[in-house]
């Protein structure tokens, strides 16, 4: 087989993944956007955050995704015992284009040192193909003519425990196994229907003291959906001085991740992430690229009291 077949294999097999079922978007900096995929982290950190979030997937592959979020997170209550969150998100992959709007609403239990906090998000969800983009062989093919542009709800849970120095994780942002395309059943075909499938996610993570001004944190997170291999991330990041982050990670059978994160002032944080393909893929893009910018809103003495590595 040719380097060009395999080109097109490849392509074949990852929008097929696609029109069976949609899977949600992937993201290196996951430990500094928890919300996206954990509604029960909201209002945990104990400030107002601000988190836009940049991603370009696959460079130089055409029709690769590119994903942006932007989302606000606040305590709420008087014993900063709730939290509540918004979320926008934009994704583009190929002709399909995904956008969602969600809110998140939890509820913590305190605990001495340690806190139990129960998570819900809500929102809608936007699936639109532009078939300009596409070259139509058969103009009278069904799946042309009928409404290109689908609106449906989304309603998810999480449930997150969390002490000074780690935490852990369970949530399914989407329980809603929604279908998109599935107005018209044509014999024999394996293409009728677009669905969300329901993704569930486990995390946990630990920090340690090194020295007194460096501090570790290896961490995990596991992506499970119906009809696709578990995706498992392990991370090890490190923390200098409150100000400076350095990791890596490895997307198991998939990408070498590399993240730096940089604390310019007590209220803005700026990190990066770049992601190394180690499976076929490698031969046909430079990579994936993120950029997440953090801005948190300072405490009533203007400083950020209890500073915490995630």
């Amino acid at each position: 087989m040719t380097k060009k077949n395999t080109f097109f294999l490849l392509i074949f097999l990852i929008f097929s993944n696609i029109v069976f079922s949609q899977r949600d978007a992937q993201y290196t900096n996951y430990m500094f956007n928890t919300q996206l995929i954990q509604p029960a982290y909201v209002g945990t950190n104990g400030h107002t955050i601000i988190t836009a979030l940049g991603r370009v997937q696959w460079i130089d592959l055409n029709g690769g995704p590119e994903t942006l979020t932007v989302s606000l997170d606040t305590p709420m209550g008087k014993q900063d015992n709730m939290g509540l969150g918004l979320s926008i998100f934009s994704d583009k992959i190929g002709p399909a284009s995904e956008n969602r709007v969600t809110v998140d609403f939890a509820y913590s239990l305190n605990f001495p040192f340690s806190k139990l906090t129960f998570g819900l998000k809500g929102g809608i969800n936007e699936l639109e193909v532009d078939y300009s983009k596409l070259n139509i062989a058969d103009e009278n093919d069904p799946f042309v003519v009928y409404d290109s542009n689908k609106l449906k709800p989304r309603i998810g849970l999480g449930i997150y425990f969390n002490t000074e120095d780690y935490y852990l994780g369970f949530s399914a942002p989407n329980l809603l196994e929604t279908k998109y395309y599935d107005e018209f059943e044509i014999e024999n075909s394996s293409f009728s229907v677009v669905s969300d499938k329901i993704h569930y996610f486990a995390m946990a993570g630990y920090v340690f003291d090194l020295t007194q001004n460096i501090k570790v944190k290896p961490a995990t997170l596991m992506k499970f959906v119906k009809g696709a291999p578990i995706q498992w991330d392990l991370s090890l990041n490190f923390l200098f001085n409150y100000k400076t982050t350095l990791g890596i990670a490895n997307r198991l059978d998939s990408a070498l991740c590399f993240l730096a994160g940089f604390q310019l002032s007590d209220s803005f944080f700026i990190g990066f992430g770049y992601d190394y393909m180690v499976n076929e893929l490698r031969s046909f893009n430079s990579g994936s690229y993120e950029i997440i910018l953090k801005f948190k809103l300072l405490s009533a003495e203007g400083k950020i009291l209890t500073p915490r590595f995630f």
